[in-house]
């Protein structure tokens, strides 16, 4: 007879391999066909909500590995929120203005721009946009991320332009925004303003100059022992060479002593009393002599000659100065730095800024005009040479701001441009108290945020481009005056609303402004637009208003803001200065930040290198769920490793997990759990030990997720899967599974445990592996309520019964034994005493009378616990055989196991071959066949 006949063998259509990129695909045309989201809004309503407020990606370009981990990790959230009983709407959004799409429009136009009107080329960079979002929305769905994609909100849409434009109005209003000239960020390249968020810092070669201002003021009476016509100069040092040109005063710091000291070659000089040593090396100079010792205070408004123009530079005072570099005494140009020109203003000095938006000197600059002041640098160091001022120049490498988009070195300029004021209406304070009203995740994000809020200056809004949300204020041409109030922040709203932004290009300003509108200053009647567009930080920035306070079933503030961490200073930042000066309140409850990408090493990734890991090719090649499963698998508040080797090892893991619900499903082939479910008071104590591990991997895993720990949830599936059931209660059970009759209570027991494990990992896994766990549920044997999909289900629930500690703590002091045990069988299977664990015979003796008493009752069955053919308990060590090192009096001895092997469970068993009826199996399985009817 085939006794595999016989047997209760897996049956199951859960095929082995994955071949998850091939299959997933039409998983989620099924989800779309079916509706399965707006089956999800459906399932919510009336519930809590729980809100993620989706920061908008670029529209521009494919996704990169970045893009992954923040989308993966925002689907990860949403849906176990959705799972918990809450209504979790997933809205997404895109960036769709701004200069890199400016600048990738104008490449693809070229000469042909020439001929476009403004509005022709706005379209173009629409239609660009539009392009990249279509793009870039598959591959998001891809992903496996559900949302609401045919809806999402897009920051070039009619409504959320007006929405821009009236959040811009509002801050004008209220008297927050501002026209002024102070200097800012400005790249020559791309011709326009930018923000700190738009810079990047790399490395750049710069002129190091040092240069003497002759005093033009006598201070003979503070440096004893001058002689008679003898030159004294300031010192200055700089790595802008260009910026002299605009220098108007000298800054020292008020509480340093500076030193007069004569050199034999360069006259006296001025400089900080604690570098003279270190700045006397520098010159080469070992002959000098200090005069004497000069209180800053001293020198206060004494004036220089200017090294190169007929003008004089102001001595001044700045806390600012530092002694980290230079000589103590600071070059100050108020309109080409930022604490330049903040000290000079205290001084009366304005802005002096002879520079155009091309980088080019103006005519105000003799000798120079006309020149990009960086080729103009080594003009101008030759001609402080010529003059006599100059001491010293060397060449140095140091990190310089560059733009992000050309990546090419920007300046700081002084150009009128519009700001939002961070004091005057005390917009700084607010946000600052507000910041402790916000969850930050990780805690360090907070000190993080507070601090660029703290030091940050005025936003500058303006940009000197076209593709963005126009500024929506007027200027009087008669006296310049703005021009902007309720009637016209409404009526530009309503413009906007119903033509977009591109009205504002296309029609002539009294189109667009109110009837009647006249110049509160003088009078008059006729005005011209303004010609700036809004920073796209502000467009991002204020989706709070344009889309949690205009769409429906979303709220403000949002539950929780999740991005990268380069956005404290963009749109975390940006968002919450919008939303505190408008509300006064956090736009958000909680942020949570994740790192960025890096490859194995810890390297940035760069295609330079070569080490870039491109999501299109691990979906190709291994899946979503194999994507997703990264993300998940990784500690995220620290930067994230990826590698072929990495996304190997998880999908290793991935198979295990996998391999692991396939075993049951097939074994659940037969099992209705409308009838078949057992009680779990009438199981063994294996059975329930089981469910007490279920319940324990259930809470550790719904408290990960509260937490947004997800690697907590990966180990523990991982290890749950792998040691606790595949290489434990499964393999225990597979015996009684395959040998027992189909519907004995042995059996039954161990299917519902199978079905209340298989269940509850697929709700675990379901956020996480969303195409896997559908799978897995579609597979599950059919039962009255079952919904259509595992994402329309709730999360894992622990019966009360499962949880017992006690047996939890009886249970572990068994699988300590019994992983003892193993290795006394692989020793002697490496003697080559027995091939598998079912040749053997085991004698245990341990010390422990607590644990000896729990073997103990095991009687006969002690050798299912150890899958072996014999189990039997030593009440004394033997003198040959295996001692544990691990568990003090634990010994284990291994022999070949008695009788012969059952062809139908494979053990060995003195009973085999007792029945001339039933050859060849044992008594257990030929009275399970008596039980099934089966004759020889």
């Amino acid at each position: 007879m085939d006794y595999k006949k016989t047997l209760n063998l897996p049956v199951t259509k859960f095929a082995m391999k994955a071949n998850l990129a091939n299959k997933e695909p039409g998983q989620l045309k099924e989800w779309e066909k079916n509706g399965l989201y707006s089956k999800l809004r459906e399932a919510a309503k009336g519930r809590p909500s729980f809100i993620l407020h989706d920061g908008p990606p670029y529209a521009n370009g494919h996704l990169h590995i970045g893009h992954a981990i923040n989308k993966i990790l925002k689907d990860i959230i949403v849906r176990s929120k959705q799972m918990d009983g809450f209504d979790a709407p997933y809205v997404p959004g895109w960036d769709c203005h701004g200069l890199p799409i400016e600048h990738n429009v104008d490449k693809k136009l070229g000469s042909k721009k020439k001929n476009m009107t403004p509005v022709e080329v706005r379209q173009a960079c629409r239609k660009y946009a539009a392009g990249f979002v279509d793009i870039q929305r598959d591959e998001f769905k891809r992903f496996g991320v559900a949302g609401e994609w045919d809806e999402p909100y897009l920051t070039m849409n009619n409504a959320y332009e007006a929405r821009i434009a009236k959040e811009c109005g509002e801050f004008a209003l209220s008297g927050d925004m501002f026209l002024g000239k102070k200097p800012i960020y400005w790249c020559c390249s791309c011709h326009t303003a930018l923000a700190e968020a738009e810079i990047e810092y790399h490395d750049h070669g710069s002129p190091s100059i040092y240069v003497k201002f002759p005093l033009k003021d006598d201070i003979s009476s503070l440096v004893p022992g001058l002689q008679d016509g003898e030159k004294i100069s300031m010192v200055i040092w700089t790595t802008t060479p260009w910026t002299i040109p605009a220098n108007l005063a000298i800054c020292l710091h008020p509480e340093f002593v500076y030193a007069a000291v004569k050199t034999p070659e360069q006259g006296v000089m001025i400089m900080a009393r604690e570098l003279v040593e270190k700045v006397m090396a520098e010159f080469g100079i070992e002959d000098f002599t200090v005069l004497s010792d000069i209180e800053a205070k001293d020198l206060e408004n004494k004036r220089c000659t200017h090294p190169m123009y007929e003008r004089d530079s102001l001595i001044i005072l700045g806390e600012h100065v530092t002694l980290e570099a230079g000589t103590g005494c600071v070059h100050t140009a108020p309109g080409h730095g930022a604490d330049d020109n903040i000290v000079g203003l205290r001084y009366g000095l304005k802005p002096y800024s002879p520079v155009n938006a091309k980088g080019c000197f103006t005519d105000e600059v003799a000798d120079f005009e006309g020149q990009f002041i960086l080729k103009a640098n080594q003009g101008i160091i030759e001609k402080l040479d010529g003059l006599g001022a100059l001491v010293q120049h060397t060449p140095m490498t140091h990190s310089y701001p560059h733009c992000w988009r050309c990546k090419k070195p920007v300046i700081f300029r002084a150009t009128p441009q519009w700001f939002i004021s961070m004091d005057k209406k005390g917009l700084r304070k607010k946000s600052l108290e507000e910041i402790d009203n916000v969850n930050w995740i990780p805690a360090w994000g907070k000190a993080r945020i507070y601090s660029m809020i703290e030091h940050r200056p005025d936003w500058c809004l303006s940009r000197q481009r076209s593709w963005g949300v126009p500024i929506p204020v007027f200027h009087c041409e008669e006296c310049g005056e703005v021009y902007v109030t309720r009637e016209s922040v409404d009526k530009i709203h309503s413009l906007f609303l119903e033509h977009s932004s591109d009205i504002w290009f296309a029609k002539e300003a009294k189109e667009l402004m109110p009837e009647g509108a006249a110049c509160a200053k003088c009078g008059g009647t006729t005005f011209e637009k303004d010609h700036n567009i809004l920073d796209v930080w502000f467009d991002s920035g204020v989706s709070h208003a344009a889309v949690l306070e205009e769409r429906e079933g979303l709220t403000r503030p949002a539950d929780l803001y999740l991005e990268g961490s380069d956005q404290h200073r963009g749109w975390f930042h940006s968002s919450l200065l919008t939303a505190v000066g408008r509300t006064d309140h956090a736009p958000y409850k909680s942020v949570l930040t994740h790192g960025f990408v890096v490859d194995s090493q810890g390297k940035k990734m760069s295609k330079s290198v070569g080490n870039v890991v491109a999501p299109e090719k691990i979906i190709k090649q291994h899946g979503a769920d194999i994507l997703r499963l990264w993300v998940a698998s990784a500690d995220y508040r620290d930067d994230v490793r990826i590698s072929d080797n990495i996304i190997r090892q998880l999908s290793d893991a991935y198979r295990r997990i996998r391999n692991t619900c396939r075993f049951m499903l097939g074994n659940l082939s037969d099992f209705n759990p409308d009838t078949d479910l057992q009680p779990v008071s009438a199981m063994t104590d294996m059975d329930r030990f089981v469910l007490h591990r279920l319940a324990t991997l259930i809470e550790k895993s719904l408290n990960a997720y509260d937490a947004y720990e997800f690697h907590t949830i990966y180990h523990a599936m991982h290890n749950f899967c792998v040691v606790e059931l595949s290489a434990f209660y499964l393999d225990i059970n597979k015996d009684r599974l395959y040998t027992s009759p189909p519907a004995a209570t042995v059996r039954r027991n161990a299917q519902t445990v199978m079905y209340y494990l298989l269940d509850g990992i697929i709700r675990v896994m379901a956020p996480i592996l969303p195409f896997t766990a559908e799978e897995v549920w579609k597979h599950m044997p059919a039962f009255d309520g079952k919904k259509e999909s595992v994402h329309l289900t709730s999360r894992p629930q622990v019966d009360p019964a499962w949880k017992d500690e006690a047996l939890g703590v009886r249970w572990q002091k068994i699988l300590d034994v019994r992983a003892e045990v193993t290795r006394a069988l692989e020793e002697a299977r490496t003697a080559k005493l027995i091939g598998h664990p079912l040749d053997a015979a085991i004698a245990i003796y341990v010390a422990d009378t607590d644990v000896r008493e729990i073997l103990a009752g095991f009687g006969p069955d002690l050798r299912d616990i150890f899958i072996v053919s014999q189990a039997t308990l030593l009440d004394a060590p033997g003198e040959t055989g295996f001692t544990s090192k691990e568990i003090d009096g634990l010994f284990v001895s291994v022999a070949r196991a008695e009788g012969e092997k059952c062809e139908r469970c494979w053990r060995y068993d003195v009973t085999t071959g007792d029945r001339n009826d039933l050859p060849g199996t044992c008594a257990r399985c030929s009275g399970a066949l008596d039980v099934i009817g089966v004759e020889a």
